[in-house]
């Protein structure tokens, strides 16, 4: 076992883990953190995206002592709970229709918050580039890329 100690979504934790557990299983098992989701456990679909100091991260492609020291946000974390608003872009999401069955929106969103981080004013195409390594098997990633868009123009607006 090996000592660990993060922030998880403002919280800073402490555990002792088996060096090899993945941070997704981590987040999930130990945490109760179940939006970050397993989808694939190759690191090709994006379900389990999570941001780790500030930068998406796949989260079933790291290990959780990797976390160490690190601060990670999920996509519980993100929401303001204590006022209770959605963050922006899963605002935007909900009022674009970015979802079909939700399974890949926790990593969808997530991926789309660090690319708006780095490009606040993205084109359709950056979008589509920012977000090629998240996979949804239920849409045509219109309203995915729509919410990405709506998301950047709400935030450009407050700004």
């Amino acid at each position: 076992m090996t000592k660990i100690e993060l922030t998880v979504d403002g919280a800073a934790v402490s555990d002792d883990v088996e060096p090899r557990m993945l941070l997704v299983q981590y987040l999930r098992e130990k945490l109760g953190k179940t939006g970050t989701v397993i989808g694939c456990d190759t690191s090709n679909c994006g379900a389990c995206t999570v941001h780790l100091d500030g930068t998406s991260v796949k989260s079933c492609n790291v290990l959780a002592v990797q976390a160490s020291g690190r601060t990670v946000t999920t996509i519980e974390g993100l929401a303001d709970t204590a006022e209770g608003d959605l963050h922006p872009v899963q605002e935007a999401f909900r009022e674009c229709h970015g979802l079909q069955c939700g399974f890949c929106t926790p990593g969808m969103v997530m991926q789309a918050v660090d690319l708006l981080g780095e490009n606040p004013n993205p084109t359709e195409e950056e979008v589509r580039l920012g977000m090629e390594g998240n996979l949804c098997r239920c849409t045509g990633y219109h309203n995915i890329v729509k919410s990405v868009l709506h998301a950047a123009e709400t935030q450009g607006a407050k700004a």
